[in-house]
């Protein structure tokens, strides 16, 4: 018998669609040869802090005394209910009848049938690892897609699972390190502020680029300047023309002496330059272009539209979701061939395309693009939102394989002022629709004034007073870039279109500098939205108070988790995945940079940052005799219950004011001249921190 371990029962039950005649058991499926069970997702976790630390109970209070830690070997144990600590009892049932099952005389064989990716791979790899007590073969059941023909001959091409040793150790290497900055860094983090922080390697980076965009946008300061442009009528038609030049706000006379110039100076158009042209359609989706555009076009958040394409992906009507590429694999060609025939059948006009800028594996790490399947879903049992989302794929699916193609004639017009500027001008006008028809457009018709070499064109310029913009807010797309490639300038001009140059893109991205991956992008964003430190409304991202407090408080403590040490441990975790390091190396390198968020060096007091511990007790208050102890912003009594409101801030004008100065305020009634405080306009100052009747002053004077 075969034992086939699906990663929830959703694929057990898809797998069984594809062998035919099934019998229900308890917890599992029998037929045919084959018995199928499944996990619930991850069945096993791994274990906290305690487990590593025997004399510190379970259900204690974090404490210093067990940070940080830095386990030999990572232990998992089967997934407690989160309320209870308890095991949960529905994973501790399925977990016994795997382990029954693997244990079965009459089963020789099993199969991995994880997800397809590095995280199902893991956990049906440990499912099998903690329930087998003898040695069997593992095979691997690789499913791009979980239509019935496709599971049917994937049961007849499975490798061992070895042969996705590396694919296993990046998942594992992922696991272990990002339990060793969550689990360090959170309870750290928690217990240097007194609120709950929610650390992570990949939340952090995400949460600070939403707070420097927004911070750029709240300090950003609108600067006034004059654009020279002319916008006169030539032949019935108007003419626009803006000139590149700039003048200051100062400098208006400039702008109408230039306005002058121009005025003077004879218009004419020097060259008109027109061709056809055939516009590609875009590329295929990856996960993160797919939810691009269902987050601008029909304002979904990632979280919503993952869940649909992956409602979609079990229901077998779209391929595997989790992918990063926007190719196809060169081995599904005679598939895409069935399914283009399928397409046609419907009426769309498509035909197979041979083409490298289709059919790349250079481009694929693991999964090829999302497509539709040869699964047509009836629309009237697709809710709205189910439809938008697969009419966008099979969409553009029929816009590559379109058998039409878009036409267009592309015009591109020279206007010369003199020998002061050559203003040039395009147009374009769509001559057949092609696949245009099926995926919406980005190309609009934009025509240029009937003018011919040699015309003379009227012109006036004038002096337009502009003012300089802020940046924009964060949207589901621009975050998305910017996660994919954070090194990326962002103004440059993304190209998705069949045939675009993308190897640039390519080599970045499966080196590892993105931010996250398909696979936990869009849980950890909304993560970061359950923990309130990002709003998302409509498309557009904003940071929320509890991100600020989050992300100035790591700055404070100088734990530095930003787009370089972080693309840094991507780029370690893709050296595993292609074998060129070991799990231990990726995990080391995390270990160190923990470690350094633990340091605390010595420091002079006049520059001295290091605010303690929340409930530190730092001294005596002035105003009652009671305990002076270090709360979430400041110091202050600890009998402000009895109605004692002596406080001093921990911040004070830009500057962390330190245990030390703080002590030494409590104990003389001064600190040392602290330096580096900023004022309300910008500039640092020095000063000594004075109580004055039980209240903190600046003095200048020392």
């Amino acid at each position: 018998m075969v034992l086939i371990i699906a990663e929830k029962p959703s694929l057990g039950r898809n797998i069984a669609a594809g062998i035919g005649n099934m019998a229900r058991r308890d917890g599992y499926l029998e037929g045919c040869g084959y018995i199928i069970s499944w996990a619930f997702g991850h069945l096993f976790s791994l274990a906290d802090i305690e487990a590593y630390s025997p004399t510190v109970a379970e259900n204690s209070r974090w404490t210093m005394d067990n940070l940080p830690c830095f386990p030999e070997k990572f232990k998992f144990e089967l997934r407690k209910d989160s309320s209870k600590k308890t095991v949960d009892s529905g994973v501790e049932k399925q977990f016994r009848i795997l382990e029954a099952l693997c244990n079965r005389e009459d089963v020789d064989t099993i199969v991995n049938a994880g997800d397809a990716d590095r995280e199902g791979e893991i956990i049906v790899r440990l499912c099998i690892a903690n329930a087998l007590h003898s040695p069997k073969p593992v095979k691997r059941l690789w499913l791009p897609d979980q239509t019935p023909q496709t599971v049917a001959a994937a049961l007849l091409d499975m490798k061992d699972d070895a042969e996705y040793d590396n694919l296993a150790n990046e998942g594992f290497a992922r696991t272990y390190i990002d339990w060793l900055y969550g689990v360090n860094l959170t309870r750290y983090a928690t217990l240097r502020t007194g609120a709950l922080l929610r650390v992570g390697r990949v939340i952090v980076p995400i949460v600070k680029a939403i707070y420097d965009r927004d911070m750029a946008i709240k300090n950003f300061v609108p600067e006034k300047y004059y654009s020279i442009s002319s916008a006169e009528e030539t032949n019935g038609c108007k003419v626009e023309l803006n000139s590149k030049l700039r003048f200051a706000a100062n400098e208006y006379a400039k702008a109408q002496e230039a306005c002058a110039r121009y005025n003077a100076s004879e218009a004419y158009v020097s060259d008109v330059k027109s061709k056809k042209d055939t516009i590609s359609p875009g590329k295929l989706y990856s996960l993160s272009k797919l939810q691009n555009v269902l987050g601008k076009k029909y304002k979904m958040s990632m979280a919503e539209s993952l869940e649909i394409i992956q409602k979609l992906y079990e229901e077998g009507y779209l391929t595997y979701p989790r992918t990063n590429s926007e190719y196809l694999a060169t081995a599904e060609k005679d598939k895409i061939k069935k399914i283009i025939g399928i397409c046609a059948g419907l009426g769309y006009p498509v035909v197979f395309k041979d083409k490298k800028t289709i059919f790349d594996d250079s481009k694929i790490e693991s999964h090829s693009a999302i497509t539709p399947t040869y699964k047509i879903p009836d629309k009237n049992r697709l809710t709205e939102k189910q439809m938008q989302v697969y009419s966008t794929v099979i969409r553009r699916f029929v816009a590559v394989f379109c058998s039409e193609d878009c036409v267009a004639r592309r015009v591109e017009m020279t206007v010369k002022v003199g020998e002061l500027e050559d203003f040039t001008l395009k147009g374009l006008t769509i001559l057949e629709k092609g696949w245009t028809k099926f995926d919406d457009s980005t190309q609009k018709d934009k025509v240029l004034p009937p003018l011919s070499k040699g015309d003379k064109v009227n012109i006036a310029f004038a002096p337009a007073e502009k003012e300089t913009s802020p940046p924009k807010h964060y949207t589901i797309e621009t975050l998305n870039n910017y996660l994919k490639n954070p090194f990326r300038d962002e103004k440059a001009a993304i190209d998705d279109s069949v045939g675009a140059d993308d190897a640039a893109e390519y080599k970045a991205m499966f080196e590892g500098v993105e931010l996250g991956t398909e696979a936990t992008r869009t849980g950890i964003i909304d993560n970061a939205r359950k923990s309130e430190y990002i709003n998302l409304k409509k498309d557009v991202y904003t940071i929320l108070p509890a991100g600020i407090f989050l992300i100035e408080s790591l700055g404070r403590m100088n734990i530095v988790m930003d787009k370089f040490k972080t693309s840094d441990m991507g780029r370690a975790l893709k050296r595993v995945f292609r074998g060129e390091a070991e799990v231990s190396d990726a995990v080391d390198l995390a270990k160190a940079e923990i470690a350094r968020c633990f340091e605390r060096r010595e420091m002079p007091p006049e520059e001295d940052t290091d605010t303690g511990f929340f409930g530190d007790i730092v001294g005596k208050c002035p105003l009652c005799g009671a305990d002076v102890t270090r709360g979430k912003y400041g110091y202050g009594c600890s009998a402000y219950k009895s109605g004692c409101r002596f406080l001093i801030w921990a911040y004070i004008c830009g500057r962390a004011v330190s245990v030390s100065n703080v002590k030494l305020l409590l104990t003389t009634g001064e600190t040392v001249k602290i330096k580096g405080f900023i004022s309300k306009k910008g500039t640092q100052f020095d000063a000594v921190l004075r109580l004055v009747d039980g209240k903190c002053q600046f003095d200048f004077q020392n």
